[in-house]
């Protein structure tokens, strides 16, 4: 007689994990003898909850391995809980601790960065097409929008921040910047006080309206004071227009210029070096070079850059916190529209010829 095998029984730690049903919040909620509104709560950020109750669920959730569902949340309270954070590459490169900052401060407040990148400002328009389809509860925008695209996001109710943009003909828009124009004022003004007359100025990209601010900014204080026109070179941000940059305006003048100001301080190594090890020039002595951003290698001892820096810590807290405002206010309340500036810190390095200002006269 043959017998019939029995199958082994299979354990349950054996079973594939797709067999295995979900852990629920209700499941939490009945281990811990709380309702599944308290277990909720306890993985709300800023609720409400008491430590016996919040210990209790998290109890249960670890010997359950319970994860919660962020998409089944979303669909009670009717946000995602995620904030689009738009920036181009080329940002984000050269200024990532703008990034960094505005991730912290998001999440912060309870809510996630999703994240879109463009290769050039002008390529912002593209985007929209995507933020609105991840249904986020709001944008923080680091590109020049214009008056089409910002109704846009009027017309859908998307809380939007500009952030270090200045739209200066765009009325009721939530903006954070650090005044760019300004900047470039300054760093103009206070070259220009320590005797520098003949500039050159090596700009960043056509397409940035931060390149453009400073730039601008720069060359007005200069015509102000009356020297001449600083020669002009357009670079893209990066240390090889550094290098070629001085090489040209040197080319244009004839001669070395008593200052160079870049666009930014990854330019200024690169100017900085190629006056140094290339073209064997005293700096400061023959040559100033000045940069803004103050980024990290900005504050190597080798290089120790006369720069500008952007508060990015005190900004991204800022924009966060309007971008919340927006988001958290009542159906049919009117929020004013704020445009909060921050002022550059000058840092008086080792690679320009500067002389020491009383704080009323750089106002000029």
């Amino acid at each position: 007689m043959t017998k019939t095998k029995t199958p082994s029984a299979v354990s349950p730690a054996a079973q594939p994990r797709a067999a295995a049903r979900r852990v629920t919040s209700y499941d939490v909620a009945m281990l811990a003898g709380v309702s599944q509104s308290a277990v909720s709560r306890c993985f709300k950020p800023g609720a409400s909850v008491s430590k016996s109750t919040y210990a209790r669920v998290m109890k249960a959730a670890a010997g359950l391995d319970y994860i919660p569902n962020a998409a089944a949340r979303s669909l009670i309270t009717r946000r995602s809980n995620m904030v689009a954070v738009v920036i181009s590459q080329m940002a984000n490169l050269y200024y990532p601790e703008a990034l960094a900052e505005l991730s912290h401060q998001i999440a912060r407040r309870g809510k996630r960065v999703l994240l879109f990148t463009m290769q050039h400002e002008a390529d912002v328009g593209r985007l929209l097409a995507d933020i609105w389809q991840y249904q986020v509860d709001g944008a923080i925008v680091a590109a020049a929008l214009t008056e089409e695209q910002i109704g846009e996001f009027e017309r859908r109710r998307l809380p939007l921040v500009v952030f270090n943009r200045n739209l200066r003909r765009a009325d009721g828009v939530n903006s954070v910047l650090c005044d760019q124009y300004e900047a470039g004022r300054l760093l103009a003004g206070r070259l220009a006080a320590a005797g520098h007359r003949q500039f050159g100025i090596i700009a960043g990209p056509a397409d940035s309206p931060v390149a453009t601010e400073r730039r601008h900014g720069a060359t007005d204080r200069l015509r102000e004071l009356g020297l001449p026109a600083p020669a002009m070179v357009t670079g893209q941000f990066d240390y090889a227009s550094g290098t070629h940059g001085l090489r040209e305006i040197i080319a244009q003048l004839g001669r070395v210029p008593d200052a160079v100001i870049c666009g930014n301080d990854v330019m200024a190594i690169g100017c900085l070096d190629c006056a140094r090890h290339e073209l064997s020039l005293d700096v400061p002595g023959q040559l100033s070079v000045a940069g803004f951003d103050a980024v990290e290698p900005s504050n190597w001892l080798s290089y120790n850059l006369t720069t500008l820096r952007q508060p990015i810590g005190h900004m991204a807290q800022a924009a966060a916190d309007l971008l919340a405002g927006l988001i958290d206010a009542r159906e049919g309340e009117t929020v004013t529209a704020q445009t909060r500036t921050f002022a550059p810190q000058f840092i008086d390095g080792a690679t320009a010829r500067l002389v020491a200002l009383k704080p009323d006269s750089l106002a000029a």
